[in-house]
C-alpha cells in the first residue's frame, strides 16, 4: 500500500477505545486552546477579513464561526475559525514537523461534526486522526518545506483536515486515500508575508482547514486522486520540498503504537515558536538583578539554523518592525520587549507597543549566533548572553522552550490561557460552560450547539489589554 492508503486505512478503523487516556486528554486540551486563541483574535479585530469573506458567500446553515450570530457552510466556517484561531500566533505547534495543528484541526473537524451531527466522541477522534497524520508528515521531512518558502501548517494540514472530515463523513478506506490524495492538490501556503510584515500567514491556516474539508466532499461524491500524493514522482515531497525520494515507512510503521498528539506543544506567548526559548533565557539570565537596559552593550542570541530566516533576517528589519503582526517574528524586539517590560503577551503586539523607543533601541543591542543545539529539532531551543558596558555578562540556555512535553504548561496554565484569551470576548460564566464542554466532549451525543451565545453578539471591539 501507498502511504496515503496506510493512513486511510489506520484512519477508518481506528476507535476511541484504542486510543490512550492521555492522548484524549491532550487533545481536548489543545482543542480548548484554539478556540481561546480563535475567541481572543475575534476580540481584538485580528484576522476577521476571512470571516467577512466567508459570511459574503451565504449558503447553508451549518457549522458554527466565532463572532458570527448566524451559521455557515462547513467550508466557509472552518475557513474563517482557521483564521481567527491562528491569527495571533498564540496556537500550538508540533516543533518537529514545524506545523501548527490545532490551528487547521480544531476549525475544520468541529465545522463538519456540527454539520453532520456527530457526537463529542467522533469529534475527538477525528481531531486525533487530523493530528496524528498531519504531524508524521510533517515529521517526515523537518524543516525542508520552510527551506523552499512553503508552510508545513497549510501543505501538511490539509492532510490532517481531509483524514479528518473523511472521518466524520465515514467515508471509508478507498475514500478515504482519495481524499488525501484530492487534498496534495489544494496543499498552499507561502512564507513571503515576512517580506513586509502582511498578514496572510492566518490564511494557510484557514485555508488548509477548509481545503481538506473539500477534498472529503469530492471523494465522497466520486472524485479520484493520486495514491502517491505523497511519495509519488510529482507529490508533495518532491513538488514542494525537492524530495524525490522519501521514506516514510518508519513514521507510518508504529501508527496506533505511538502517539503524537500529546507532543504537540502550547504556547505561552502570542508570537513565532522560535522566539520563545531565547526570550525566556534572556529573562532568566537577569533574574534577580537590577540592570538598567541603559547599561546593556549587546545581547547575543543562540539560535538553531532554521529559526534565522524566520525571526532574524534581514536584520534591520527585524530591530524595527514595520507591523504588529511583522513583530511576532522579530525575536529581537520580543527579547527587547521581556527585558524592558519584564511580560510578553497580547499587550506587546499593540500597534503602540511596537513603537517603543526603549524597546527598540534596546532591539538594535541583539545580535545572534547560530549553535547545533542537540535538542532540536524535537524541541525549539535557544540561548542569551546579556553583556553589560562594564564587561559584566550573564546567560542562560533553555533547552526545550516552556510548552514543550519536555518544559510543560500544566493543564491549569492552559486552562488559565483559554479564561483569558475568552474573557476578551465571553463573560466569565459563558467561558466556563465552553471550557466544560470541551473538556467533557466525549460525553456529549451532540456537537451541534458547542457555540457560547454571547460570543455571537459581540463585536470586535477593541478591549484594553
Amino acid at each position: 500500500m501507498t502511504a496515503a492508503e496506510r493512513f486511510a486505512a489506520w484512519a477508518t478503523d481506528l476507535s476511541l477505545d484504542a486510543v490512550p487516556a492521555r492522548v484524549i486528554s491532550a487533545a481536548k486540551f489543545h482543542f480548548l486552546d484554539a478556540l481561546g486563541c480563535g475567541l481572543a483574535s475575534h476580540a481584538l479585530g485580528i484576522a476577521t477579513a476571512g470571516r467577512d469573506a466567508a459570511r459574503e458567500g451565504g449558503g447553508r446553515a451549518e457549522s458554527w464561526v466565532i463572532g458570527l450570530e448566524e451559521r455557515l457552510p462547513a467550508g466557509l466556517a472552518a475557513f474563517a475559525n482557521g483564521m481567527l484561531c491562528h491569527g495571533l500566533d498564540f496556537d500550538d505547534t508540533h516543533t518537529e514537523a514545524l506545523c501548527h495543528v490545532s490551528a487547521v484541526m480544531a476549525p475544520a473537524a468541529l465545522a463538519v461534526a456540527q454539520a453532520r451531527g456527530a457526537s463529542g466522541a467522533e469529534l475527538l477522534l477525528a481531531l486525533v486522526v487530523g493530528n496524528e497524520i498531519t504531524i508524521r508528515i510533517g515529521m517526515a521531512a523537518p524543516a525542508v518545506f520552510h527551506r523552499r518558502g512553503f508552510h508545513p501548517t497549510s501543505v501538511c494540514g490539509v492532510f490532517g483536515a481531509a483524514a479528518a472530515a473523511a472521518r466524520l463523513r465515514g467515508l471509508g478506506r478507498t475514500m478515504t486515500s482519495q481524499a488525501l490524495g484530492i487534498a496534495g492538490s489544494l496543499a498552499s501556503g507561502i512564507f513571503e508575508y515576512l517580506a513586509d510584515g502582511s498578514e496572510t500567514k492566518p490564511l494557510h491556516a484557514g485555508a488548509a482547514a477548509q481545503a481538506g474539508i473539500l477534498a472529503a466532499s469530492v471523494a465522497a461524491h466520486g472524485g479520484t486522486g493520486p495514491a502517491t500524493v505523497l511519495e509519488g514522482r510529482f507529490g508533495i515531497f518532491a513538488a514542494f520540498a525537492d524530495l524525490p525520494s522519501i521514506d516514510l515507512d518508519s513514521l507510518l510503521a508504529d501508527l496506533g503504537s505511538r502517539w503524537e498528539t500529546p507532543r504537540i506543544a502550547f504556547k505561552p506567548y502570542p508570537a513565532c515558536h522560535f522566539v520563545h526559548a531565547p526570550i525566556d533565557a534572556a529573562a532568566r539570565a537577569v533574574s534577580g538583578r537590577a540592570i538598567d537596559p541603559d547599561d546593556i552593550a549587546e545581547i547575543v542570541i543562540k539560535v538553531p539554523q532554521p529559526a534565522v530566516s524566520v525571526v532574524l533576517e534581514p536584520a534591520a528589519a527585524k530591530a524595527r518592525p514595520r507591523t504588529p503582526y511583522d513583530a511576532k517574528f522579530s525575536l529581537p524586539y520580543g527579547v527587547a520587549a521581556m527585558l524592558i517590560h519584564g511580560r510578553v503577551d497580547l499587550a506587546s503586539y499593540r500597534p503602540e507597543a511596537i513603537v517603543d523607543e526603549r524597546v527598540l533601541s534596546l532591539a538594535r543591542k541583539v545580535r545572534y549566533e547560530v549553535a547545533p543545539f542537540a535538542t532540536f529539532p524535537q524541541s525549539f531551543p535557544g540561548a542569551a548572553r546579556v553583556v553589560l558596558k562594564n564587561g559584566d555578562a550573564v546567560e542562560s540556555e533553555l533547552p526545550h522552550q516552556r510548552g514543550s512535553p519536555e518544559n510543560l504548561m500544566t493543564e491549569a496554565e492552559v486552562c488559565d490561557k483559554f479564561r483569558r484569551n475568552a474573557s476578551l470576548t465571553l463573560a466569565d460564566d459563558d467561558a466556563r460552560r465552553l471550557e466544560n464542554a470541551i473538556l467533557t466532549l466525549d460525553e456529549r451525543n451532540d456537537v451541534s450547539d458547542l457555540a457560547p451565545g454571547s460570543c455571537r453578539s459581540l463585536s470586535a471591539a477593541q478591549p484594553s489589554l
